[in-house]
């Protein structure tokens, strides 16, 4: 086994909408955190004070800390006001200080219909340049998430935009099924050594090349354990943070309920357990 244990977190409203049962869940599953990215159906971002001091209590009392904010900020298009998204980046920051984490997610912006990749590079550089640059300044860490359709989607982009951008205050959220959900059919061979020395938080699910269909952990072709392997062997000690979107998936995160968040829980600790790690 790994000396020093993963902390084991996960999306809590992949399980439910309410922080109560988010919690009795991922308590059960052995977690020591949760990824926040709603609470009574309302997202992180349109969380009210009075909401956000609510919600930490909840987790407070129940022992459990906060992971990551797992944000929408970026998650949009690259040609919207880039001023309502720094406005949104703080009150994430905001958010996070109360639920005691550094981590917050982020996304590389969407495009517009037929708007080629290569032409929006400049816009987001200069975009994520400055949502880096807020962070730095509030002392928290943006990780990017590679989601589908945005501009940092394959391995190539991730590494230009990480290198590009070149602050400590930007690093990596690794995300199997979605590279796999992008075209990237090995991505922990096309991908994993350009990108390793950036990832500071591995992001769980898995996906089916063949149809694009999300599922647990080493059922797929995301090459997850060898992903978790690697990890390992360069001495990782982060968070490993399951979101299965096993029932329903949207553009701002996805559902599983408290049934199949358990089969995903269960199908990664069938790979860490096989590779020696433990995660609680």
């Amino acid at each position: 086994m790994t000396t020093t244990p993963w902390q084991l977190s996960g999306f809590g409203d992949e399980i439910s909408p309410d922080p109560e049962v988010q919690v009795a869940v991922l308590l059960a599953l052995g977690a020591s955190h949760v990824e926040v990215r709603s609470a009574w159906g309302v997202n992180v971002v349109d969380l009210t004070d009075a909401q956000v001091d609510r919600l930490a209590a909840v987790l407070r009392g129940a022992g459990l800390g906060v992971s990551a904010v797992a944000s929408p900020i970026g998650k949009v298009d690259i040609a919207s006001d880039l001023e309502l998204e720094l406005a949104r980046l703080r009150r994430v920051i905001a958010v996070a200080t109360v639920l005691g984490t550094t981590n917050i997610r982020v996304f590389s912006f969407f495009r517009g219909p037929d708007v080629p990749v290569a032409s929006t590079r400049e816009a987001v550089l200069r975009a994520m340049s400055a949502l880096a640059a807020e962070a730095a300044a509030a002392g928290v860490t943006l990780l990017h998430e590679n989601e589908k359709d945005i501009y940092g989607d394959t391995p190539e982009r991730v590494h230009d935009l990480v290198t590009a951008v070149d602050s400590p205050a930007l690093r990596l959220a690794w995300d199997s099924a979605n590279f796999v959900q992008v075209g990237v059919a090995r991505p922990h061979d096309d991908g994993f050594e350009l990108l390793a020395r950036y990832v500071d938080y591995l992001q769980v699910k898995d996906a089916v090349a063949a149809t694009g269909e999300v599922v647990p952990a080493g059922r797929g072709d995301g090459q997850v354990a060898a992903t978790v392997r690697a990890l390992r062997d360069r001495g990782y000690t982060g968070f490993v943070s399951l979101e299965p979107h096993l029932a329903q998936a949207h553009a701002l995160g996805g559902f599983s309920g408290p049934a199949a968040f358990g089969e995903a829980a269960r199908a990664l600790a069938d790979v860490l357990r096989d590779l020696g790690i433990e995660a609680r």
